[in-house]
Order: C-alpha cells, then sequence, then structure tokens
C-alpha cells in the first residue's frame, strides 16, 4: 500500500487542455459531482504512481482567481481551504502570455506549483520556442514540457509534482510578482496589521496574498476576513481603506487595475526572457480551417450538414447494436417467461419491469453515438465555432453566441446545460437563456422519435429526426426574441468568442467524455425508469374484472395448446384467436385505472392525432422523457421486447404519420422533465420562473402539434 496520500490540484484556462490531461492521468478512476453549496461540476480521480496514492482534483477552467464568476471563486476556495500539496498549472505553451497571468496569482497564493507546458507540438509548429528552464528559475518553478492529447510527457509531470510535494521546499516569496512603490508599501502594512492576528488566533492564510486582496477591494476576501477575525477585522479594514484612498489619490487609479498593470508588466519581462518565435515560414492550420467553418456564407450551411449526419449517423449506425440488444432483452424475456410460475410476480417482471425498461435500452447505442458525436465537437474545437456562427443568430433574440454554448449542451442533457448558465455574465441573459433551452432536444427524447420516425417514416427517418431538432432551434430563437421584447427589454452584453485552436481529439478522451454522460442515462434504467414501468404496469393491471381476466386466462390457455400440436392447427385459426386476445387486451386495460386516466387526457390530445394510451405516455414522460417509450411498450403489450413489435403496434393502433409527427414536435416543446424543472427553479432563484417555463412551453407544445397534425393531414399525411 502506498505510505503517503497526495492530494494535487489542476488549474488552468479554459481551452489549455486541462480536462484532456485530467483523463489522461485518471483514465476512467474518476468521478463526477458538484462542489459543496454549487453547481459547478466536480472531478475527482484517484491513481497509485511512484508509491503514492495520488488524488487529482480537476478544478475549473478559469483566466485568474479574481471574484468574478462562480468558477474562479471555486478554484480560489479549494486551494485556500483544502490546501493541496501541489497545483500543476496547465498552460498552453501558444498563448504563454495569457496563460501566465493565472500562473503568478497561484504563486501569490503561496501554493507548490508545477508547469505543465502542454500543446508543446503546436507551439512548435507555430515556431514557437520557450525556454522551460530559465522560465522555472525565473518562477521558481518545476516546469514540464506536455502534449496531453498523445499521453507525452503525463509521467514526468506527475514525477515532478510528487518531488516537489515531499521536498519540503516552500515556495519563494521573492519570485513573485513586485508591485510599484506605493503598494508595496501598503502590503508590508496591511502584512504588519494582520501577521498578529492570524498568529494569535492560528491561521493559516497567505499574509502577502491577503494583504493584496485587501488593496484590491476584493469582497470576497473582506468577507473571508471577518469570518476569520470577527470584530477584530475592523481596524484592518479601516487601515485597507485608508491605503487603497492613498493609492487611488497619488495615481488617480483604481488599485486593482494598478496591480494587475504590475503583473502584465511582470508577464511582459519573462516572455522576452524565455520566449522566442522562429523566423521561418509556418501555416496555421486552425486559420485555414476557419476560412472554410466560419465562411460568412457557407459556414452556417456546413454547421446544419455536420448537425444532420450527426443524427443519421445515430439512427443509421445504431440500428445494428440496437437489434443485437433488443435480440437479448427478447431472451431475457422469454426465459423469465418460461422460468416463472403463472401469476402477479410473473406478470410483474415481464411485463413491467422487462417490457418498460427494455423498451428503453435497446436505445442505448443510439444514445452512446450521439454523445461520441458531441463529445467530437467539443475535443476538436469546432463546438466553440457553432457558437460563433450562431452569434449573429442570437443577436437577433438580444443573446450573443455564449449563450449558444448551453443550448448546445441541451442536446445532451437540459439539466448541465442551465447549469452552465452560470458562465454568463448579465443575469438578464441567464435567465432568458435558461427559459429557451429545454427547446433544444436532449437525448432522453430521442427514443421517441426512433420509435415513431422509424413505425411511420422509415428510410427517412434520420431526416425526419433531423427537422425536429431544427424546429426547436428555431422555436428557441422565436421565443427569445418574443420575451426580449417583453419580458427582458435592454441592450444585450458585449461579447468576444474564443476560439481555441483545432485539435485533433484523443480517442481515449472521446470514450471518457461519452461514457460520464451516458451513465446517467444507465442510472435511470434502475431507478426513475424501472419504478416507473412498475408504476405504469399497475395502473395498467388494476382493478381486474373477473369477467375479462377469466376469459383472457381461458384464451391463453386455448392458444397454447394449440401452438403444442403435430401437425399444427391452420393458422387462421390461431391468428383468429390472437385477434381475440388483442381485443380482451384492449378490454381490460381499457378497465383499469391508466384506462380511466387516458379516457379523461383523450379529448386534449385527440386533436392531435394522438389516442389515449399515447396520452398517458406523454403525462408520465414528466418524470423523465424516456418512460414515454417505456409506457408505451407496457400499454401496447408489447412483450417480446422488439421495438419492431411495438413500431407495428402503433401502426396498427390507427395513428397516422401526421399524429407521429405532432406527437414527435409535443415532445420536443412541451414542459420539461422533473430534473430539468428543478434546475430552472435552482438557476434562476425563482419558483415563478419554474411554473411559467412550464406552462409556456406547453401550450407552445399544445399550439405547434395541433398546427403541424393538421397540415400533415392537409398534405395527406393524415
Amino acid at each position: 500500500m502506498p505510505d503517503q496520500h497526495l492530494t494535487i490540484a489542476l488549474a488552468g484556462n479554459p481551452n489549455s487542455g486541462k480536462t484532456t490531461i485530467f483523463n489522461a492521468i485518471t483514465g476512467t478512476r474518476h468521478k463526477v459531482g458538484n462542489w459543496p453549496g454549487v453547481t459547478v461540476e466536480k472531478k475527482e480521480g484517484t491513481v497509485i504512481k511512484f508509491g503514492r496514492k495520488l488524488k487529482i482534483v480537476d478544478l475549473p477552467g478559469t483566466y485568474s482567481l479574481t471574484p468574478f464568476s462562480i468558477e474562479e471563486i471555486v478554484a480560489r476556495d479549494f486551494i485556500l481551504n483544502d490546501q493541496p500539496d501541489v497545483v500543476i498549472d496547465i498552460i498552453d505553451s501558444s498563448n504563454l502570455e495569457r496563460s501566465l497571468y493565472l500562473a503568478i496569482q497561484l504563486r501569490e497564493l503561496g501554493s507548490k506549483v508545477v508547469f505543465a507546458l502542454n500543446m508543446a507540438d503546436q507551439a512548435r509548429a507555430r515556431g514557437i520556442k520557450i525556454d522551460a528552464e530559465k522560465l522555472g528559475q525565473l518562477l521558481g518553478v518545476p516546469v514540464v514540457f506536455t502534449v496531453g492529447n498523445k499521453g507525452q510527457g503525463i509521467d514526468e509531470l506527475l514525477k515532478k509534482a510528487v518531488e516537489l510535494a515531499l521536498s519540503g521546499k516552500e515556495p519563494e516569496d521573492s519570485r513573485n510578482v513586485k508591485y510599484t512603490g506605493e503598494i508595496e508599501s501598503a502590503i508590508e502594512v496591511l502584512q504588519e496589521a494582520l501577521g498578529d492576528l492570524f498568529k494569535k488566533r492560528n491561521i493559516n492564510v497567505p499574509l502577502r496574498w491577503t494583504a493584496i486582496k485587501l488593496i484590491e477591494d476584493d469582497r470576497v476576501a473582506k468577507e473571508r476576513l471577518v469570518s476569520l477575525l470577527g470584530k477584530d477585522s475592523e481596524s484592518v479594514l479601516e487601515e485597507a481603506r485608508r491605503q487603497r484612498d492613498y493609492i487611488t489619490g497619488r495615481y488617480n487609479e483604481d488599485p486593482e487595475i494598478l496591480t494587475t498593470d504590475d503583473r502584465f508588466g511582470f508577464i511582459s519581462g519573462i516572455i522576452k526572457e524565455t520566449v522566442t518565435t522562429t523566423s521561418r515560414h509556418r501555416v496555421d492550420i486552425s486559420r485555414n480551417i476557419d476560412l472554410l467553418l466560419t465562411n460568412r456564407f457557407l459556414g452556417l450551411p456546413i454547421f446544419f450538414f455536420f448537425i444532420w449526419a450527426m443524427f443519421q449517423l445515430t439512427f443509421a449506425l445504431g440500428q445494428y447494436p440496437m437489434y443485437w440488444l433488443e435480440e437479448a432483452v427478447n431472451g431475457l424475456s422469454n426465459l423469465a417467461a418460461a422460468v416463472l410460475p403463472t401469476g402477479l410476480l410473473k406478470n410483474l417482471l415481464v411485463d413491467g419491469v422487462i417490457a418498460g425498461v427494455g423498451a428503453v435500452i435497446v436505445f442505448l447505442p443510439n444514445i452512446l453515438i450521439l454523445f461520441f458525436c458531441i463529445a467530437l465537437f467539443e475535443d476538436t474545437g469546432y463546438m466553440a465555432r457553432a457558437a460563433f456562427l450562431m452569434d449573429k443568430i442570437m443577436h437577433m433574440i438580444g443573446l450573443h453566441g455564449k449563450s449558444f454554448i448551453p443550448m448546445l449542451m441541451g442536446f445532451g442533457c437540459n439539466v448541465p446545460a442551465i447549469m452552465a448558465t452560470r458562465t454568463l455574465e448579465s443575469r438578464t441573459d441567464r435567465i432568458l437563456t435558461i427559459l429557451i433551452t429545454p427547446f433544444m432536444s436532449c437525448s432522453a427524447k430521442l427514443p421517441v422519435y426512433i420509435v415513431l420516425a422509424g413505425a411511420f417514416f422509415g428510410p427517412k427517418a434520420g431526416s425526419v429526426i433531423f427537422g425536429i431538432y431544427m424546429t426547436g432551434i428555431v422555436l428557441s430563437v422565436v421565443t427569445g426574441r418574443l420575451f426580449r421584447s417583453t419580458l427582458f427589454r435592454g441592450a444585450d452584453a458585449p461579447f468576444v468568442m474564443e476560439l481555441p485552436p483545432y485539435r485533433a481529439p484523443m480517442l481515449k478522451s472521446l470514450i471518457i467524455h461519452m461514457w460520464d454522460r451516458s451513465k446517467i442515462f444507465l442510472k435511470k434504467m434502475g431507478g426513475i425508469i424501472m419504478i416507473g414501468s412498475i408504476i405504469i404496469w399497475a395502473l395498467s393491471n388494476f382493478p381486474q374484472d373477473p369477467r375479462l381476466e377469466q376469459e383472457y386466462r381461458s384464451l391463453e390457455t386455448k392458444l397454447a395448446l394449440l401452438s403444442e400440436q403435430v401437425p399444427p392447427v391452420g393458422q387462421n385459426t390461431i391468428t383468429e384467436l390472437e385477434k381475440m386476445r388483442k381485443q380482451l387486451e384492449a378490454e381490460r386495460t381499457s378497465y383499469s385505472f391508466i384506462g380511466r386516466i387516458g379516457r379523461a387526457v383523450a379529448p386534449v390530445f385527440k386533436p392531435l392525432g394522438v389516442d389515449w394510451r399515447g396520452g398517458v405516455a406523454l403525462l408520465t414522460g414528466f418524470v423523465a422523457k424516456e418512460i414515454v417509450v417505456s409506457t408505451l411498450g407496457v400499454l401496447h403489450s408489447v412483450g417480446d421486447q422488439n421495438s419492431e413489435a411495438l413500431q407495428k403496434s402503433l401502426r396498427r393502433s390507427g395513428m397516422s404519420p401526421a399524429g407521429a409527427l405532432a406527437m414527435m414536435v409535443f415532445v420536443l416543446l412541451y414542459l420539461p422533465c422533473l430534473a430539468t424543472v428543478g434546475a430552472i427553479a435552482r438557476e434562476t432563484g425563482s419558483a415563478g420562473w419554474m411554473w411559467f417555463s412550464i406552462a409556456y412551453n406547453t401550450t407552445i407544445a399544445w399550439i405547434v402539434a395541433f398546427l403541424v397534425y393538421q397540415a400533415g393531414k392537409f398534405i395527406g399525411l393524415g
């Protein structure tokens, strides 16, 4: 067993390759959650290296540790409160100047820091040469070149981190930024005032860093100081105010601006000492690719083609593993039916659990393909381009391209997409983006589309599904324009979209991203979907009419005897009996609780071309959209778990292609699932916006589905 545990934090700018290095270190040995009290994603992994058990913590990507965003506060608080043994700062080698701003702030926190000069191959390709040894000497930190997506330099990086953690060597203050004379004098005054108070209370917070934050009038740092010192903080805060006033009067400038200027001046000196650019001709691959992919005329058509290809691939390629899963579930269903004795338990397991869960789990391959494609967009850098391309369209609704990133994430799941709006600076932008994000069709709705499109549109199913997704995008834009003109009037915030360089994706990273998101889908199988399937089974089997039950059992016995006869009886006889059984099944379901609920809601959904079974399935979809398919599977008595059987049953039920299209549109637009509703309430901080979202989405869903059904009938799809 390792004789010492070490905690290593990974920090770095967005798009610096931090997550790629985290995945390269931990592989699949990590867990994802949220930081206590906030909704920023938290990743932790463990790995045993060099005789030590290393806990790797992936901090949120930030450009600085100034508390303007929740990500910056979370990263800073973790380093201050949890005091990791080492912080590895992941630096984009081709953007060293920008990356060093965060690096020197990490040094000011008193952390033991190791620099990972990542994407070293891209820097070399651009003719950028970094003197790592001199950079390490100037800042007093170990420096390692890495290429995260190829796994190069990872072991050396961890080795340097472990050596630094065990060395007992403290960071040298002499290697930190030296500010202008008046600011340094103020720092000394505040350090002296804080020193005795911290020592008396045994407070382990960097003195110099605290003094700098007080001079910068850092709100979070001041609140922290008050919580640590109580009333004793008043004299220190008053002294800090005097020092700020003096500095402001001396320079006619805010002290925070002065410290920022000094840091960039310090960084400029480091760059001149350590970086050289060769004069050889080089080709900027990312810029040349962008000439095509972000072209003002071709960019959007190419983007929509990629989205269409993603859904076509999801449907076409996913059919093969989907068929294998169907056969496996079918075999399990037949085995359970053969082994279990006749009775309620058998019906529950075969027609409830296996029928409900099996009707959804067969779509796992499609979900995996969808998430793989989304991960591919993210890891190559194309996701940022998509937001850039949509920037002009987003300005039509008073937002900018950055708001489109949460909406794109909504293709996977609306919950993390809504949480991602926290990166938007304006509260108005956040709420507006939250309200229109549920129109983006999440992966949970995909099984519904596959069943209905496959049943009624055959080879054109992929294009139909693409059209459904595009409908969501269009309606989100229309809704946003409406809300911006009424509920959220005002000018949109200015924004500059950062376009990271294109990168060759690492297969291991793609698979990890795909699997992390797909695990949520699998967890639902054993939780909410199984419970929902059991409830639907119970509602569709109780109460029971004794006469109908006796007739049904008698008919099943007769069918079993006829099928065992040698030679077999005429097929016409069995077909007639099968029709009678289907009729009895319909009568039994109609008599049950679910049938009564269905008859109650039938008038609401009839104008949409959806029968009472579809109406009940849509009601259950509030819990989780995947349950729509499992409910249809139970109500249509598809016991063999073949999606083709469910599709045949839907066609026989009297549903038309127009009705199927209307139902898909309704699923796309109506009230979000329970988890998304909760996320809306949390992120807006208001139950009012949550209820507004439920009412508005459902109303729009019914109106648009009605129009689609009527238009479908008019053109001959009815």
